[in-house]
């Protein structure tokens, strides 16, 4: 029996004549062999993992697993083949064995580290699971063709990572306090550095816009030209067909009108001479007493028209061969110089897309190389470029124009020199705290127009205050 598997299946086939398995995808199968028809698409398997932390807290790891037989591997293949092609790939025995290699090598890495790590290292972990995972596959014949490990879950009791997140809701609204009354006490100066950076970012976001609409503008053009050229291309060729049609039906007009003119002449000769023989009979029968020289001398003439109709006959003839080569060398020509018209103006398009293809490809190829210069750093890559097209330039001039209004007041103290020894030293701490004084009080009057209270004292050029309290 003669057995074809499908474009995802293989035969595996054990029997007489085979030292263990022969895989193959059409083969024939005697009657003293068995074979098993297995199918090597992947399959997804989903699990909830319960792992612990070297903290001894537990948590719940969603992950999707894609698992399939490796087939680029022959090794593999039989593996896979001996062990699990027996089995449904859909049914609880497969399922179990993937779920128990994957559940074992999670919790043994999980183990080994902390919520801290796991949680920061998402991305580490769902690599360290993978390889592990990986190894115990491969003693099956499996690889792991997809990984989707999801947000790590809290076990029912253990709410870590909710109260993980209520802590950083507490840690950012007491963080927005503190910032709206820095807010408050900056004023002015905090608005005004608001603006100049709200105009920096508009000035950023307008630079990057003008580089994508730059972009996409050159794209456009290139499609334009390109389906400009195919359109083109295409009407001279239908164009050339049209000439070649016309060439070919002229042709064949002329060869018919050869053939029917031909024809006719050659019934109008036979006529003739046909009627040439029977008056030649005639004249015969009744002429039997005329001498052979008259009977010559009527043949001869004879002979002269027939022979005369003969080349008047040939030479209409020729001359409607000559006027129809004429007319179908014309068409000819004609033909020749609408396709090399039609040839020259496509390889004109073509260099010209030729042209532009190269354009492209020469800034793709700078850009490239400018990024293998940077490691593929698309942050370094980008900063180049802006300043190299003077963007960064623009931006210094905003931002100066944006703080050029800015007038800061500095206010010089001088509290003269230290003076003092022995048991002065010890005072020394203090007064230099009451020498801060002056200038925080005259600061906070500058600012907000408040003076300190009398018991402290009065600050000179200041006009008293009234304070209410209610």
């Amino acid at each position: 029996m003669f057995k074809v598997a499908r474009a995802s299946q293989y035969l595996a086939i054990t029997g007489a004549g085979i030292e263990d398995i022969k895989l193959s995808k059409k083969s024939w199968v005697f009657p003293w062999q068995s074979c098993t028809v297995f199918d090597v698409s992947p399959v997804n398997y989903t699990f909830k993992v319960q792992a612990m932390s070297a903290e001894k807290l537990p948590f719940v790891l969603p992950a999707v697993f894609t698992i399939g037989p490796r087939v680029e591997d022959d090794e593999a293949l039989i593996l896979y083949a001996r062990l699990i092609s027996p089995h449904d790939k859909d049914s609880n025995h497969v399922h179990e064995l993937v779920e128990g290699v994957i559940e074992g090598e999670t919790r043994v890495l999980a183990a080994s580290m902390t919520m801290e790590e796991i949680f920061k290292g998402t991305k580490e972990f769902k690599k360290e699971v993978f390889d592990k995972v990986q190894l115990e596959l491969n003693q099956f014949g499996l690889v792991i063709y997809n990984a989707n490990v999801k947000q790590l879950v809290d076990v029912p009791g253990h709410e870590y990572f909710s109260y993980l997140g209520q802590k950083t809701q507490m840690e950012a609204a007491n963080q927005a306090r503190i910032d709206v009354s820095e807010a408050k006490m900056k004023g002015e100066i905090g608005a005004k550095e608001r603006t100049g950076l709200t105009l920096q970012n508009a000035a950023k976001i307008d630079a990057e816009s003008k580089i994508i609409s730059m972009q996409r503008q050159g794209e456009g053009t290139k499609e334009e030209i390109k389906v400009k050229t195919e359109v083109k291309v295409f009407e001279n060729q239908k164009e050339a067909d049209v000439a070649k049609a016309n060439a070919e039906l002229a042709m064949k007009k002329a060869a018919w009108t050869k053939d029917a003119q031909v024809a006719e002449v050659e019934a109008t000769k036979a006529v003739a001479l046909r009627e040439a023989e029977l008056q030649t009979q005639v004249e015969k029968m009744n002429a039997l007493t005329r001498t052979e020289k008259l009977k010559a001398e009527f043949l001869s003439k004879a002979s002269v028209e027939y022979e005369t109709k003969v080349q008047e006959a040939n030479w209409e003839l020729y001359n409607k061969q000559k006027q129809a080569e004429a007319v179908l060398y014309e068409k000819q020509k004609q033909a020749e110089a609408q396709k090399a018209q039609a040839d020259a103006a496509f390889y004109s398009k073509q260099k010209e897309a030729e042209g532009l293809v190269a354009l492209a490809s020469a800034q793709g190829t700078y850009l490239r190389t400018l990024l293998d210069a940077v490691q593929n750093d698309y942050s370094c890559l980008r900063d180049f470029l802006m300043i190299n097209n003077g963007i960064y330039q623009e931006i210094a001039k905003t931002n100066a124009m944006a703080v050029r209004d800015l007038q800061p007041k500095i206010s010089v103290w001088n509290h003269g020199g230290e003076q003092g020894g022995g048991s002065g030293n010890a005072m020394k701490d203090i007064a230099g705290l009451y020498k801060m004084l002056p200038p925080v009080l005259d600061t906070v009057y500058e600012q907000t127009g408040m003076q300190p209270p009398a018991w402290i004292g009065t600050l000179r050029g200041a006009e008293p205050k009234q304070v209410t309290h209610n």
